[in-house]
């Protein structure tokens, strides 16, 4: 392996998160580092110009920027999501975008279960009343409710979907789920999860949680017609893309008390309007797009995303293409 390649890091990490990335920089690899709040579009260019790989995690260098990156050979994302991306462009550049392989997943899969227990035990409303000498205000022996015996159903069963299985069946939840590629039956049995129609999860889940990639598939699958389909009792979940939801149509479930709750940590409009009626509402949980963001995942990031590059120098195929991949 050559001793002269080029890594460009473009982020919005505080400083101590990119020195932890650049801990796992392997030999022969040089990383620049670029702010994504502070570099020009020219500088960009610049540092694509004889960049070998691009390292992205809150940012997006522009289409002249890539346009520039002639020896470019992997795009390697942070993140887990890639809707960010123009992945018409990358292909028309025979350049190949990676996301995490699941790097966030322990993180995103805790918070979407901490958000359904949130929704079913009012822990904003009880923390605030407990603050406001309000003793045990919201609490009522109507309103509040465990997962036990509760059946989760999950759109998109891919790293995360999977580590939400695990960790509700934990609460002594069942879960059902809907993925456009099914699990291999001794996989199902594995996890305990059992495939429905989409229509059924809506109609029979008793938590709703989203885990899909945002594509012209999945965006607003969560809309009018199907949440008129749940249970009264129903709560919506999601920790993927806000656009999985027709946020209109969830305000007006809501509101009109045909739907229980819900749980959000992205929004369609991000970041989120203060006006927004969500932010209102007691019977909704809300978070600033944070469900992956922990210290620990930043280290598993940074391992998978220099090992994917490895692979690519080495001639090898990068893994979790985003084109081919569906967690």
């Amino acid at each position: 392996m050559a001793d002269n390649y080029k890594v460009v890091f473009l982020t919005g990490f505080p400083q101590e998160a990119i020195d932890a990335v650049l801990s796992y920089q392997p030999e022969g690899f040089t990383t620049t580092v670029l702010r994504s709040r502070d570099t020009s579009e020219e500088d960009q260019v610049e540092a694509l110009r004889d960049a070998d790989f691009l390292i992205l995690y809150g940012g997006t260098p522009s289409e002249k920027a890539f346009r520039a990156a002639e020896r470019l050979k992997l795009v390697q994302l942070l993140a887990a999501g890639y809707d960010a991306m123009d992945l018409d462009l990358l292909s028309e550049l025979e350049i190949p975008c990676a996301n995490n392989g699941g790097a966030n997943s322990w993180s995103v899969a805790d918070h979407a279960v901490l958000l359904m227990l949130s929704v079913y035990k009012l822990l904003p409303q009880t923390y605030n009343s407990v603050r406001e000498a309000r003793w045990r205000g919201p609490i009522t022996a109507l309103n509040a409710f465990e997962m036990a015996n509760k059946l989760v159903g999950i759109i998109g069963l891919g790293n995360i979907g999977r580590r939400v299985a695990q960790r509700v069946q934990g609460f002594d939840a069942k879960v059902q789920y809907y993925d456009k590629f099914p699990l291999p039956p001794e996989r199902e049995r594995e996890l305990n999860v059992s495939r429905v129609s989409l229509e059924e999860l809506f109609r029979t889940s008793d938590i709703l949680t989203c885990h899909t990639n945002l594509n012209s598939e999945t965006y607003h699958v969560v809309n009018r017609e199907r949440l008129a389909t749940m249970k009264p009792n129903a709560v919506v979940i999601n920790t993927s893309r806000g656009p999985v939801i027709d946020e209109p149509a969830l305000i007006e479930a809501l509101q009109e008390g045909r739907i229980a709750g819900a749980g959000l940590d992205v929004f369609e409009n991000e970041p989120v309007d203060p006006g927004n009626p969500l932010l209102t509402m007691d019977n909704v949980i809300v978070s600033p797009h944070s469900a992956g963001t922990t210290w620990d995942a930043v280290f598993r990031r940074a391992e998978f995303a220099y090992g994917n590059i490895e692979r690519v120098a080495s001639g090898e195929e990068p893994l979790a293409v985003v084109k081919d991949y569906t967690g």
